[in-house]
């Protein structure tokens, strides 16, 4: 089972979307069969056997094991992943482009580029499983508390001018056996849970 997986097919995303088989994929976290899950979502057997199997057919349960309970096969399930991301290319038709309107002090640019990411770094998951290697990825995520926006404003353009001088020291236009990586950084406000 995968820490996170990446939901790409739209059929998937819109099998996943269900409340009820989403409480399924929660609940089956831990191996489970349709008559163990009918008590915990409160389902008849057969309800429930009828999600499992969308969900089966989508790559969101596995088979885990099959037990023989006299003339009857119990099937034992569990899900591909404990937690699920749906990437944008499952709506291909109307996905964020960063590149139509690139402002760097947009939130709705930085929500097309967050965008940008989940899709790629998805694609680059499903194509390092396929191969069973893993993807060369780096990630930084902090907190900073500004005393004021000028503060905020004076961190934002040093960070740009750090950022672009590391840039230019690495970056090697004539690598012909390098390999280009997008690099994204980011800041907005937190947001707190209740």
């Amino acid at each position: 089972m995968f820490d996170v997986a990446v939901i790409e097919d739209p059929a998937a995303a819109e099998v996943s979307l269900d409340p009820m088989r989403a409480k399924l994929l929660a609940a089956l976290a831990e191996p489970g069969s349709a008559t163990s899950l009918a008590n915990r979502v409160g389902l008849p057997r057969q309800k429930v056997n009828y999600h499992l199997r969308a969900l089966e057919k989508h790559g969101l349960v596995e088979l885990v094991e099959e037990r023989r309970k006299g003339n009857v096969t119990e099937r034992i399930l569990q899900a591909t992943a404990s937690s699920y991301v749906i990437s944008p290319m499952a709506l291909s038709a109307v996905q964020p482009d960063p590149e139509r309107a690139p402002d760097r002090l947009s939130a709705r640019w930085l929500l097309a580029v967050a965008s940008r990411l989940v899709r790629d770094v998805g694609t680059l998951i499903t194509g390092a499983t396929k191969a069973q290697k893993r993807v060369a990825t780096f990630a930084l995520d902090g907190e900073v508390r500004f005393a004021s926006a000028a503060d905020r404003a004076a961190f934002a353009e040093e960070l740009a001018q750090t950022v672009t001088t590391l840039i230019g020291r690495y970056h090697d236009e004539n690598a012909g056996a390098g390999r280009d990586h997008r690099l994204i950084v980011a800041i907005h406000p937190t947001v707190r849970s209740e």
